[in-house]
């Protein structure tokens, strides 16, 4: 079986697409996913499963999410595996050692054309330092995400692609939940 980890993007912001994870973990279980474990508020959920269509199966997740919810987030799917690579690829270590808060992942629902990554030059002279990898945009805030000057719509639209974000902590608290579960999946 494989373990994946679920983002949903935008639930649990503010008065809308408010999900309580306890009612999440329910509907992933009524999908016939092993194990669902969630991970804080804002629609993080790690399980294992036999399908193998990454896309088919966000689809899915979001169809049910729509249905019993009545909201339509995006739903991002990665491998233990594929985060285990996004740790190793982290262009930021000595920030991710000494502040990790102030280091978030954007992982992507496609890999950005070409000329995303030309065009996030026109940040450069902002202070935040970003770093397109594949899927993966990685942000580092010196001031911290609060403070953050870059006009984040602005690089969603030039990237043009669906993205949730997630900060350094919670990169790792939720590989260390996936890769727990592969141990226990193939004890």
């Amino acid at each position: 079986m494989t373990v994946l980890i679920s983002m949903l993007r935008g639930v649990n912001l503010g008065p809308h697409n408010r999900i309580k994870m306890d009612a999440l973990r329910a509907l992933y279980e009524s999908l016939k996913f092993e194990d669902p474990r969630s991970y804080v508020q804002s629609g993080n959920v790690i399980f294992r499963t036999r399908e193998k269509n990454g896309p088919q199966l966000a689809k899915k997740i979001q169809s049910a999410i729509a249905k019993k919810f009545g909201c339509e987030p995006e739903v991002i799917l990665r491998t233990a595996g594929e985060v285990r690579k996004v740790v190793a690829a982290n262009p930021f270590p000595e920030h991710t050692n000494a502040e990790p808060g102030k280091v978030l992942v954007t992982f992507l629902a496609e890999a950005p054309s070409r000329d995303a990554e030309a065009n996030l030059e026109k940040f450069k002279d902002y202070p935040e330092k970003l770093h397109l990898s594949g899927r993966e945009l990685y942000i580092y805030f010196p001031n911290g995400a609060g403070k953050s000057k870059v006009p984040w719509s602005a690089v969603e639209k030039f990237l043009k692609v669906a993205g949730t974000a997630r900060n350094w902590n919670s990169v790792q608290a939720m590989l260390a939940i996936a890769e727990e579960m592969e141990k226990v999946g193939s004890g």
